[in-house]
Parts: structure tokens; C-alpha cells; sequence
């Protein structure tokens, strides 16, 4: 399994091949390679500052010699006017990263700032709100770190570090317990330790994942009554999480219902990026 480092590192391969292809002949055009400036980022909307750290990346993978100084780190709270980072060195190379290191940037404080919003809504709760694996391919790794940055918990990475068994795994297998049952003796054929979560949808299946011995149960496209009788029927026997449709504005009502985790697809599959520019200092 690729490491997080070695995915962003040919994310940021792709991305510089895709917008330079064989040179950005408009900065080459009328930028001398010897003229030096700076830049910084100005925040034009309030929101949740994310990606300073790939930010910094993306220019020293670049140009090792740019300079880069942070002022503000992930996490800010920034609003319209505040400057987070300002980067010097060769004005060709702050004009041919500008667009990839704001491309980043936007989308990640974007998520964090929608992921902030959600988790405000949970306060006073122990209710935690998930990420999915709904996310724009090939950048997965950044929005979920964006995700956790905004306050926010990661569901699984891919399919390969936790068993989700959904309704369609359910139904080709032959129902919840056969499932179950396969994926515990897979674990142990291959040797691996890895969580067993199983979708149900109605309270007969819940009982039979309670009965199979899982570790968390989703709630899939429950409604708020219903799920407190399924948070009641499970009664800490294992972890659970609501899912389906939850929004902004119904994400409490399934908090205060006592579930563990509500996971939520719209923190990176729909999300705004937060306006900001990367602007040359005269």
C-alpha cells in the first residue's frame, strides 16, 4: 500500500504535467528567468484555512529555492483581508505554481470550512461526523486530511483498510450473517485485522448484525425515530453511525438520538472551494 506522502507526490506529478505541459509559454514569453519577486495569499471569504503544509510542497517540489513564510497555519480561522502565507523568489516559478498551489488550497480550506460547519452543529453531543469515499479521484488523501483539519473524523481511506459490508455486498452474498461470516474467515485466511461494518436497513437486519458480532452498524437512510430504537436495540454492543441524505440542517437530530458517527458525502463531494489569491507584492 502506497503511503500518503507517495499519492500526494503523484498527484502533484500529474497536476504540474497537465497545466505545464511542454512549458507555460506565457510566463516564458515576457518573464526574464532571472526576475525575482514575491507573492502572497489574500483570504477574500471567511472560512477554515487548509493546505498551507501541501501548499509549501508544491513549491519546493517546483523550485527549491522559492521561499516560502507562514504566518498562519492550518486551521485558522481566516476572514476576507488576512494574509496566511507570502512566498519569494523567481517570478516564473510563482507564476507557474499559482494556479495548482490555489487549486489546492481552495478545495481543502473549502472542505474544512463545510466539515467546521457540521461539527458546530454536534456540539454537546459525542456525536462525530465522518468523511466518505466520496471524493474528486486522485486527490482523496487531501480532502481528507482537509476533513480532519475542519474538525472532522476520517471514515475509511479506500477499501482496503476496513470492511464495509453494504447492501449489495449483503444481498450477492445471501444475507448478513453468511456475509459476516465470509469476511471473518477471509481476515483470518489472509491475516489481516481489519473493522467489520455492516449497512442495514430496517431493524430486522440490525438484529442480525447484532447477532453476527460486528463492529459498528450503519444506519442507512434511517429516520431520526428510528434510529433512537436502533441506538436502544444495539445498547453498546458495538460502534454506530448514521448515513443517507443527513444534512446541515438534520445532522443534530441524529446526534442527540446517542449514535456514535454520522457520515456525511457532502463534505467533499459538493463542496465550494473558499475564495482566495495569490497576488504579486510591487
Amino acid at each position: 500500500m502506497e503511503t500518503y506522502k507517495e499519492l500526494i507526490d503523484k498527484l502533484l506529478d500529474l497536476s504540474f504535467a497537465e497545466d505545464i505541459g511542454d512549458g507555460d509559454h506565457s510566463t516564458l514569453s515576457c518573464i526574464p528567468a532571472d526576475a525575482m519577486g514575491k507573492s502572497r495569499l489574500l483570504i477574500k471569504e471567511e472560512g477554515i484555512l487548509a493546505g498551507i503544509e501541501v501548499a509549501k510542497e508544491v513549491f519546493h517540489r517546483f523550485d527549491p529555492e522559492l521561499q516560502v513564510t507562514v504566518y498562519m497555519p492550518d486551521g485558522t480561522h481566516v476572514k476576507p483581508g488576512d494574509v496566511p502565507m507570502v512566498v519569494e523568489g523567481k517570478v516564473q516559478s510563482l507564476l507557474q505554481t499559482e494556479r495548482l498551489m490555489l487549486n489546492i488550497m481552495q478545495r481543502m480550506s473549502g472542505i474544512a470550512t463545510t466539515t467546521h460547519r457540521y461539527v458546530e452543529r454536534l456540539e454537546g453531543t459525542h456525536t462525530h461526523v465522518l468523511d466518505t469515499r466520496k471524493t474528486t479521484p486522485g486527490m482523496r488523501v487531501l480532502e481528507k486530511m482537509a476533513v480532519k483539519i475542519g474538525g472532522g473524523m476520517n471514515h475509511r481511506m479506500g477499501l482496503f483498510d476496513m470492511i464495509m459490508l453494504k447492501d449489495n455486498h449483503v444481498d450477492f452474498a445471501g444475507g448478513i450473517a453468511k456475509a459476516v461470516q465470509r469476511a471473518k474467515d477471509y481476515c483470518k485466511a489472509k491475516g489481516k485485522d481489519l473493522k467489520i461494518e455492516v449497512e442495514v436497513r430496517n431493524l430486522d437486519e440490525l438484529q442480525q448484525a447484532l447477532d453476527a458480532k460486528v463492529d459498528r452498524i450503519m444506519f442507512d437512510n434511517f429516520t431520526p425515530e428510528l434510529t433512537k430504537q436502533a441506538v436502544a436495540m444495539v445498547n453498546g454492543q458495538c460502534e454506530t453511525e448514521s448515513s443517507g441524505g443527513i444534512t446541515l440542517d438534520t445532522i443534530r437530530d441524529y446526534a442527540v438520538c446517542g449514535v456514535d458517527f454520522v457520515s456525511v458525502g457532502a463534505l467533499t463531494h459538493s463542496v465550494k472551494g473558499l475564495d482566495m489569491s495569490f497576488k504579486a507584492v510591487k
